[in-house]
């Protein structure tokens, strides 16, 4: 793979940017904006009279996105968000008052804040903590009983960049008979995904971050079997079939998770995620991911050799495309600020420095990296 001629093609980002940042926000490829452009110069031209085009390339869209995830395209909706992903399962769920869910104590804000707001249902929410930066599985088999209806996780966590085993917690959830949700935000990317192998029931993810997209098109994956046992939330003219032609009101719900799309799609956003989603596609899954995780890996012996100390496990099933690092003596924030007038772009995140390169991270780019962590 010519990682060199991707990058001058598709990343204008990189001409000023040592971009590691994608844990957070991704810039766009240039196909992507080149999408984008061309859906903005058409609706400045042409205002509705090609809306139909556009909603065919959205079919197109969802393909790709089921394809992306081993799935069937008739259990892929679109969501504004991972948040609006995760809520439309926490509000559809059917529970009873004295279930509970399980996760992990470091989830991001998102995969806590929907399930806690379940507790006037009488659903409570168990978080176990990790160790050393290790969520383990043990822990979470412990913190599951009778009453646990569902464990939701992040495939990879947000700030210290743990890799859950999805194929081992998926197990579990089986042999317990609960419910699988996944958080994918952070995973889908550096990480392929099959839900025809592992038995997800749930999961969502925005494109913003790994996937390269645009902030608002995003996708929720619900296994076909629960799609009649969710109830509908947020349901509109869009949730129903026939719903562009019917004269009359008929709630005869769409047989697929599509029934979730209540209103109208953000067409600029999704039209420009599968645009990206393109892009990956082109280069093969399996191929994007060994290129992050190898990037990342140079960047944790940059980091290493430049004195800085590499948080959490360094099991090789446990690493991500997100290295956390720290320093005594150096505050994360004002690092991450410094970094950013010298056109280096990373995050601070839970008091450690967090790193986040893509396929087109370069040598140059690692060589601005160490540079700067040199210099602490």
């Amino acid at each position: 793979m010519d990682w060199d001629a991707i990058r001058r093609a598709e990343f204008p980002v990189a001409e000023r940017w040592a971009y590691f940042d994608h844990a957070t926000v991704a810039p766009l490829p240039r196909r992507c904006g080149d999408r984008l452009r061309e859906w903005v110069d058409d609706q400045e031209r042409n205002g509705i009279v090609h809306w139909l085009d556009w909603e065919a390339r959205i079919d197109v869209v969802r393909e790709q996105s089921a394809r992306l995830i081993g799935a069937s395209h008739e259990e892929i909706a679109f969501v504004a968000s991972t948040t609006h992903g995760i809520s439309l399962v926490a509000e559809g769920f059917p529970w009873r008052a004295g279930d509970s869910v399980v996760t992990a104590a470091e989830e991001y804000p998102s995969n806590l804040y929907p399930w806690m707001n379940l507790a006037a249902r009488g659903v409570s929410l168990r978080t176990v903590p990790s160790r050393g930066g290790r969520v383990e599985i043990d822990d979470i088999a412990a913190a599951i009983d009778s009453t646990t209806r569902m464990l939701t996780i992040s495939h990879v966590e947000f700030s210290s960049g743990f890799h859950n085993d999805l194929d081992a917690l998926g197990s579990l959830c089986r042999d317990r008979g609960i419910a699988f949700f996944v958080d994918a935000i952070q995973g889908l990317g550096p990480f392929t995904i099959d839900v025809a192998r592992t038995p997800i029931d749930f999961l969502a993810a925005d494109g913003h971050k790994w996937l390269l997209g645009p902030e608002g098109a995003g996708i929720l994956y619900v296994r076909r079997e629960w799609i009649e046992r969710l109830h509908p939330i947020g349901v509109g003219w869009h949730s129903v079939t026939n719903s562009h032609h019917s004269s009359t009101l008929e709630m005869n719900l769409k047989p697929t998770a599509g029934r979730w799309e209540g209103g109208s799609l953000n067409m600029a956003g999704f039209n420009a995620l599968g645009a990206s989603l393109e892009l990956l596609l082109e280069i093969g899954p399996e191929a994007v991911s060994a290129r992050i995780l190898d990037r990342a890996s140079a960047v944790r012996e940059v980091a290493r050799s430049a004195g800085w100390s590499v948080y959490g496990s360094d099991r090789p099933g446990d690493l991500s495309g997100i290295v956390a690092i720290e320093r005594d003596g150096v505050d994360p924030d004002h690092f991450a600020r410094t970094l950013r007038s010298q056109g280096i772009a990373l995050a601070s995140r839970r008091g450690r420095v967090r790193i986040s390169p893509h396929i087109y991270t370069n040598h140059d780019d690692l060589g601005r990296l160490a540079e700067a962590l040199e210099i602490g």
